[in-house]
């Protein structure tokens, strides 16, 4: 969850997907309104009870969990100011924030956001409509969710259009999606586009082995954009290919200079793995680095492997067999095809932080985590823990046999120089 919402709210959570139930989300919006200013965007998909006929409600409420993880790791990567999401009912999901942001600014939110649960669950594809609104002064929560609520019926009759403001004009950038194509490309060429590296802690130890990298663009109107979003802008210019290169051999510069036992996490997109040539590509980036193979992780989520698994076992297996690893990230997240553990050239996994948010509380959430480690064993596996943020969830992932972990216990995204003096 986001940052300043209260312990009452966090115990409230809706069954089925863990996130707050819709009382508790008014009792935060409403403690937020009285504060100052409020962004908020009513996320809905209207289709939902053709894929409960069509694949059964088992399906769709999988569907629902499955949005609910990505909606929060999409707000926890874009949004530095406090957030929470909550589910409103059915299929309908509230994303709060008290970012100060301009009208743009929140539009790109919702249109990184609409692009990420736009994409397959397994064999479902949902359609998202998203309401957007800035609250007025002296709104409360009733009003913002009925504005809200209004908005959605509107779009609702206009199939072309999925993303529209309460006041019922379209959701457009400040700047054209062409002009914003155009600073993307500029930034790419400008070497704007900002490496931010999380670091990576051993297990039993504590010692520092590496960091993965993540990509953040400020831009000089709209402001900062995360990785989601900036990938979103990308894939509607189909950029991401070019983006993604500029990213790897960027990070790549970088950790060259660090000490040689120190490993670099990558990151892998779908555009990466379905181009014939990438492996090529790829091991042209980290040679022209100096870097040595052996140092590189490929952190690959199973939303890039839908498209083509075959292709891209072949290219992982290539840059594999030049030394470097590759993890399957968000392990835990989603349906988790089990069969790429078989076809895929893995040496890791990468928990999802579902995995490790109530290991310290809950005994069946341990249980599951020691399952999946039993089985990594199996396998010859290792298991990496994402999203540690407390000293329980630590001793918990060590106790259980997990080889390394991140997250904000450790540190948060930092630049470079940053990192160097952790070393």
């Amino acid at each position: 969850m986001g940052q300043s919402v209260d312990m009452l709210a966090l115990s409230q959570r809706d069954a089925l997907t863990g996130l707050m139930g819709p009382d508790a989300a008014r009792r935060q919006l409403g403690r937020w309104l009285e504060e100052g200013p409020v962004h908020a965007l009513l996320l809905a998909f209207p289709r939902l009870d053709a894929v409960n006929l069509a694949w059964g409600a088992s399906a769709g409420d999988g569907a629902l969990a499955e949005v609910a993880t990505r909606l929060t790791h999409y707000a926890d990567s874009e949004i530095d100011a406090p957030w929470f999401a909550a589910r409103i009912g059915g299929g309908s999901f509230l994303l709060s924030s008290q970012e100060p942001c301009s009208r743009e600014r929140w539009a790109l939110i919702a249109e990184g956001l609409a692009e990420g649960v736009s994409r397959p669950i397994g064999e479902l594809r949902l359609t998202p409509r998203l309401a957007l609104l800035r609250a007025v002064p002296g709104e409360d929560a009733e009003s913002v969710l009925d504005r809200l609520g209004q908005a959605q019926s509107t779009l609702g009759q206009k199939s072309s259009q999925r993303i529209g403001w309460v006041d019922g004009s379209v959701s457009r950038s400040g700047r054209s999606a062409a002009r914003l194509d155009a600073d993307l490309l500029q930034a790419i060429d400008r070497d704007e586009i900002e490496i931010l590296l999380q670091p990576q802690f051993a297990l039993p130890g504590n010692a520092l082995i590496g960091a993965e990298a993540l990509a953040r663009w400020q831009h000089p109107k709209l402001g900062l954009i995360g990785a989601g979003a900036l990938f979103a802008i990308a894939e509607r210019a189909d950029h991401v290919a070019q983006l993604s290169h500029h990213i790897a051999a960027k990070a790549c510069a970088l950790a060259a200079a660090w000490p040689e036992h120190l490993r670099l996490s990558i990151n892998v997109t779908a555009a990466d793995l379905a181009a014939d040539n990438y492996a090529e590509v790829f091991s042209a980036i980290v040679a022209r680095s100096g870097m040595a193979p052996g140092r590189i992780v490929l952190e690959v989520t199973e939303q890039a492997l839908v498209w083509d698994i075959e292709r891209a076992r072949r290219s992982l297996t290539d840059l594999v067999g030049q030394g470097m690893s590759v993890a399957l990230d968000d392990f835990g997240a989603g349906f988790c095809n089990f069969r790429y553990l078989k076809l895929l050239p893995l040496q890791k996994l990468k928990l999802d932080r579902t995995m490790v948010e109530g290991i310290a509380e809950d005994p069946r959430d341990l249980a599951v985590l020691r399952g999946i480690v039993a089985m990594a064993r199996a396998l010859g596996l290792g298991v990496l823990a994402e999203g540690i943020e407390n000293e329980a969830q630590r001793a918990a992932v060590e106790a259980e046999g997990c080889s390394a972990w991140q997250g904000f216990l450790g540190a948060r995204p930092m630049s470079d120089s940053r990192f160097r003096s952790l070393i």
